[in-house]
């Protein structure tokens, strides 16, 4: 039960910080081109970079199938919750990650990842200053046991079934669509900078 004088951290405050991060880092993404342009490294790396915002689509549904309208109502430790804390912030980390690859740049990859995942970390913590003073011993033992957002598999647990939040789906689904539109908009950057030639730098 939620207590009535404690309040759970705003999350308009994660998403001004994301979205003011990305802002500040859209020169960095539209005037560099990756090293690799064009070559077997820069194909691979798009391959992963894909592969990893899928996972990142797909992880997202599966944390939200498990914590749905119960979020800030109970200590949910089963599925992705087992092994982390904090898996929504795993899975946006690796769509991150995503892509910073599909940009063919490991500079930008552990830019843009790294930034993301400290942001999150930090959110994470505010986080749990709440849910500490909810659920108390409970919360306590929990986060003794399991790590914040960096996995532990091997923790891993599910029940046979689960109760799915339809309303927490949606929202969801919204949230997907952004990380999705990664792999069009990526193709449309190297189009228009081929086409306008404007000036860029490569980035290894």
């Amino acid at each position: 039960m939620v207590n009535a004088t404690a309040k759970p951290f705003n999350q308009r405050l994660r998403i001004i910080a994301l979205r003011l991060f990305f802002v500040l880092a859209f020169p960095l993404i539209i005037f560099t081109t990756s090293a690799w342009q064009g070559g077997p490294v820069a194909e691979l790396l798009e391959v992963i970079g894909i592969f990893l915002i899928v996972a990142c689509v797909i992880g997202r549904f599966w944390a939200i199938l498990f914590i749905g309208a119960a979020k800030n109502q109970t200590v949910m430790q089963d599925g992705p919750y087992s092994f982390c804390r904090h898996p929504l912030y795993l899975f946006s980390t690796l769509g991150t990650l995503g892509l910073g690859l599909l940009l063919g740049s490991f500079t930008l990859t552990l830019f843009l990842g790294l930034s993301v995942f400290f942001i999150l970390t930090a959110t994470a913590k505010r986080e749990e200053a709440f849910l500490r003073s909810e659920f108390g011993p409970n919360y306590d033992n929990y986060a003794a046991r399991v790590p914040r957002i960096l996995p532990d598999l091997s923790l891993y647990q599910s029940p046979a079934t689960v109760m799915a939040s339809i309303p927490a789906l949606r929202v969801t689904f919204a949230d997907a669509l952004v990380f999705l539109s990664f792999i069009p908009l990526v193709e449309l950057l190297r189009g228009l900078q081929a086409a306008n030639n404007w000036p860029t730098f490569p980035l290894y």
